[in-house]
């Protein structure tokens, strides 16, 4: 299952969690860390619990943002994990390849992780690692707002709300080693939730550059994300046309079609496409 939109739910907020199952996301990522003050983390993991324990039917799949491995929180995290198993961790502050294998040490039978790869300075220089531990991801994404602060930086974004040069490096080497190790590259959220023509201009990139899925923070931006990674019928047609050129000159390097020069890329394009589309 490709997954367009994943949306947070404050792990606080038990009433939320049912609603949510019905707003279109294709995941729910219920959310121990930032979303929950240092007061809530027992009542939130409480009502995450719960929630697990008595999770309706549902396509949507259920992750679970945990806190940092290195936070005094995540013991008792991994205690309800280890209770009632969601189809995904989403594992936040990562650093590589190492603190995938650190969450399976101590989550030995858990589900498939989703790192924040980007949240600390030394992150940025373990994101070719995390081929090393493909089989345990379900995906990777990054964030623009904990490693400006990390680094004492003021701000990910300028005045217009455009990430700035660090963070698009650091957003462009996150779509790297997602693809590197085979996975799902995650896009970060869109922190405006009331600027929807923002967030389809945003969403609309990142499907352009190569992200398959991106995480929402509000419900109103679901609708505009799945759209954003949805294939349109025009480009799903572009595809099937490429295909069966090849299928039909099956010797053949290069052809043509509507004019243009077609080749092996295309036709991975193509096939990567229609796969998303549920086609493949």
């Amino acid at each position: 299952m490709t997954l367009r939109s994943l949306l947070f739910v404050p792990g606080d907020r038990p009433e939320r969690m049912e609603k949510a199952l019905g707003l279109g996301a294709d995941a729910l990522i219920l959310d121990l860390e930032d979303a929950v003050s240092l007061e809530k983390k027992g009542e939130a993991r409480t009502a995450v619990g719960d929630f697990l324990a008595r999770r309706p039917a549902s396509d949507v799949k259920i992750l679970v943002r945990i806190n940092p491995l290195d936070s005094p929180f995540i013991a008792d995290d991994l205690t309800l994990l280890a209770g009632h198993r969601p189809d995904g961790v989403v594992l936040p502050k990562a650093e590589g390849a190492a603190s995938v294998r650190l969450l399976r040490e101590r989550l030995p039978d858990g589900p498939p992780i989703l790192p924040i790869a980007t949240e600390t300075p030394a992150a940025i220089f373990t994101l070719g690692t995390y081929g090393e531990v493909a089989p345990q991801l379900m995906g990777l994404t990054w964030g623009a707002e904990d490693l400006p602060a990390a680094i004492g930086a003021a701000t990910s974004r300028d005045d217009a709300g455009k990430l700035l040069p660090p963070y698009e490096m650091a957003r462009s080497l996150t779509l790297f080693a997602a693809h590197a190790a085979g996975v799902a590259a995650i896009e970060t959220v869109y922190p405006d939730f009331r600027d929807l023509a923002g967030l389809a201009a945003y969403a609309a990139r990142a499907a352009r550059d190569g992200f398959t899925g991106m995480m929402a923070i509000h419900p109103g931006q679901i609708a505009t994300i799945n759209a954003a990674f949805t294939p349109t019928d025009q480009q799903v047609a572009h595809a099937k046309a490429i295909v069966a050129a090849f299928a039909a000159n099956p010797g053949a390097g290069a052809l043509q079609l509507d004019g243009k020069m077609i080749d092996a890329p295309h036709l991975k394009q193509a096939q990567a496409l229609l796969a998303r589309a549920g086609l493949g």
